[in-house]
């Protein structure tokens, strides 16, 4: 679905987590099945647009995880972004192995908010367009899902938006090491929704996760990023 861009090996080993070693390796507590997946109607332009225009009544999922850094939280943006193909994709990033947080995770664009941005939406566009190259003129924002915090003290707002896709996406070597695409129909069906629980430093942690196989590759979604996500389901389904 992208344009080739030849992730470099360190992207195709497991993803290493700061805090839980692999998190692929704590007890699944369930699976979603049996929750009706968005229809695809409900998944078109029009519709994305019609759904933020007039949002319905709905109660947010996942929106604050046990801090395991102790620190003043910090204010950060991601852009949400859905890819306009003939069936919407969801454009998502592999975070370079060498940082100091959430480093090999899977994640949507964006970071930290920097002084001179006037909106969550000023830096998730800015972020975007820093970390892969993403022009902000080709994205359509649509609105805003409900602020996420993580664990490590990120006061999130994701930002969805509408993507036109780009012959080519320039990804930040010092912040991203590779990018992929997931149907925006398989993150919406709650039967690739799992639950997983562990004890980890002496806390109970529980998370969700979206596996997804990527032609050899398989992609965990978890964390911050699968959280964001079942928000967007629950959004999109009430």
């Amino acid at each position: 679905m992208l344009t080739p861009h030849h992730p470099s090996p360190a992207a195709a080993e497991p993803a290493r987590p700061v805090g839980i070693a692999d998190p692929r390796l704590a007890p699944l507590i369930g699976v979603d099945g049996h929750l009706p997946a968005v229809p695809l109607q409900a998944q078109t332009p029009r519709a994305l647009r019609e759904r933020f225009a007039k949002p319905p009544q709905w109660q947010p999922e996942a929106m604050l995880e046990k801090r395991w850094i102790h620190r003043p939280p910090s204010d950060a943006a991601v852009l949400v972004p859905i890819v306009l193909r003939e069936q919407p994709t969801v454009l998502l990033t592999v975070r370079a192995s060498h940082l100091s947080s959430h480093s090999g995770q899977v994640a949507f664009p964006g970071g930290k908010r920097d002084p001179q941005d006037v909106s969550a939406e000023a830096t998730a566009l800015r972020e975007a367009q820093e970390e892969i190259g993403l022009e902000p003129r080709n994205v359509e924002v649509l609105g805003r899902l409900p602020v996420y915090v993580t664990g490590s003290s990120f006061v999130v707002t994701p930002v969805v938006g509408l993507v036109h896709p780009q012959s080519s996406y320039f990804p930040n070597p010092g912040e991203v090491e590779d990018l992929f695409e997931v149907p925006l129909s398989f993150l919406l069906d709650p039967a690739h929704h799992e639950r997983h629980a562990m004890l980890w430093q002496g806390v109970e942690r529980e998370w969700f996760a979206m596996p997804y196989q990527d032609g050899g590759q398989q992609r965990y979604i978890w964390g911050a990023t699968a959280g964001m996500l079942r928000n967007l389901y629950r959004f999109l389904a009430a």
